[in-house]
């Protein structure tokens, strides 16, 4: 059980420090324990330790348990599901430049007059540990609110270690429900400490009894009473999950995807003042250090938003088709690219422009005869390779149909050794597919196996050098 007390207190605090300077096992550190601590107190110290290295990780904080080092106060506390569910350190540098300008990034910042009396407040509401608030640029004071008495002792403390030198408001917290604090906001008089200008929220993903806890729709506060909630404020953002069902967010919105070469962490929804793009779809490619690395925009379009009739029954009764009648969807909504023959290359775009909806719009400006093989499955098929990062390309060296016998003639014809599966509308175990086609051959290669008209297809391929 989380103890905040207890894990931040002197005492605990130094013998953490000690334990890791020391570099003891859990053994040696379980013994110590049990001579000052209840078992209670003990397990929740333990699972605190175990979770440091990764905290330091996500957020970079200061390595405190070496030599010459920060003092104990740069520790971070949470719980792992708070640490989870908290944004990263790239994530929350990006996400600065949608704030009041600072001075980074001022082609995204909303611009504000000098010399502006009272400084601009923001709500972070379902606050959980913080990490929405430790990155907001230094003109912005942050108070936390949550229902739980725990994620706010969380966030107290570590906003005072993220935030405390510049932050007038760094550890102000309100216990209760954010639809009613939002409410109450409108009416608060402008001297009130806990009054905001902007929000930003992170709706709880929590599970109901007989329900899916993964259903992206089950969120606490619900899309509705976020949007609700944004209009007792200027301004602010939400993060729902990237899969959510775009075409439910309100039209005058601006949506932006954030994440990395390989992932997409965070469907942003900007409101009222943030929103500088409104109805207009985003998405941004962001280093470690959270500096933009490439980015893709077009407006909103609800016939690539939301699924027509036929394709949302065919869907819905995959499960009962075979073969070439089954959908295969990697998206969740329909392409705008035409369905043709595999040529010279394949391409697979980054689960940005796939979340996004943006890969055709991004894979046609590249090349105006890209085209998906098969419905509902992103790789693109093209004369000349996409660019990178936005899509990893291959060249085609052959296809055959996908059995035992004709793969492993395709790959002895090209002297293929090392390989490399890609799955997308085939179920099979990699590993052990690899080890049936036991390829013996000299050259490396790339192996999809996917549909091409519904029909499955091995695809063999080099990788691109994009330089």
């Amino acid at each position: 059980m989380f103890d905040a007390e207890l894990l931040t207190s002197e005492q605990v605090l130094k013998f953490i420090k000690n334990a890791f300077s020391k570099k003891m096992d859990a053994l040696q550190i379980s013994t110590v324990l049990a001579k000052e601590y209840s078992n209670e107190q003990r397990v929740s110290i333990m699972d605190y330790m175990a979770l440091i290295p990764k905290i330091r990780e996500k957020f970079s904080v200061a390595k405190i348990f070496e030599k010459n080092a920060a003092e104990n106060e740069s520790l971070l506390i949470c719980d792992k599901l708070a640490l989870e569910q908290s944004t990263a350190k790239d994530i929350g540098h990006w996400k600065a430049n949608l704030w009041p300008a600072t001075g980074i990034a001022a082609d995204n910042a909303i611009e504000f007059s000098a010399g502006t009396a009272t400084k601009i407040t923001v709500h972070d509401l379902c606050c959980g540990m913080g990490g929405d608030s430790f990155y907001l640029p230094k003109n912005l004071d942050v108070v936390g609110v949550d229902l739980d008495e725990n994620r706010l002792a969380m966030y107290r403390h570590n906003t005072k270690v993220m935030r405390g030198t510049f932050c007038e408001k760094a550890g102000t917290t309100i216990l209760g429900d954010v639809r009613e604090i939002a409410k109450a906001n409108t009416h608060a008089d402008e001297s009130e400490n806990t009054r905001a200008d902007y929000f930003t929220i992170d709706p709880a993903r929590r599970a109901v009894d007989g329900e899916n806890q993964r259903d992206l729709r089950n969120l606490t506060p619900t899309l509705d009473e976020v949007v609700e909630i944004a209009s007792h404020y200027k301004g602010g953002m939400a993060k729902l999950p990237p899969g959510y069902p775009v075409g439910e967010i309100p039209d005058e919105c601006e949506i932006v995807y954030v994440g990395g070469h390989s992932d997409c962490r965070e469907c942003l929804v900007l409101f009222g003042e943030l929103a500088r793009n409104p109805a207009t779809m985003r998405a941004v490619m962001v280093d470690k250090n959270g500096d933009e690395i490439a980015k893709w925009s077009r407006k909103r379009d609800k016939d690539f938003e939301i699924l027509n009739d036929e394709l949302q029954q065919k869907l819905d009764r995959n499960d009962q088709l075979e073969g070439r009648d089954r959908t295969y969807r990697t998206s969740s909504s329909k392409s705008d690219l035409p369905i043709g023959e595999i040529a010279d290359y394949i391409s697979e775009p980054a689960a940005l422009l796939v979340r996004s909806r943006l890969f055709g719009q991004a894979a046609t400006e590249a090349s105006p005869d890209a085209h998906l093989i098969s419905e509902g499955i992103a790789y693109v098929a093209s004369s000349s390779p996409m660019p990178a990062p936005g899509f990893a390309s291959f060249k085609v060296l052959d296809h055959c149909e996908i059995s035992t016998g004709a793969v492993r003639a395709m790959l002895k014809k090209h002297d293929i050794g090392k390989l490399t599966l890609k799955l997308r509308g085939v179920k099979v175990d990699p590993d052990a597919e690899i080890k049936r086609l036991k390829s013996k051959g000299k050259n490396p290669g790339i192996l999809f196996y996917t549909r091409m008209a519904g029909e499955k297809v091995a695809i063999l391929t080099q990788g691109v050098n994009h330089g």
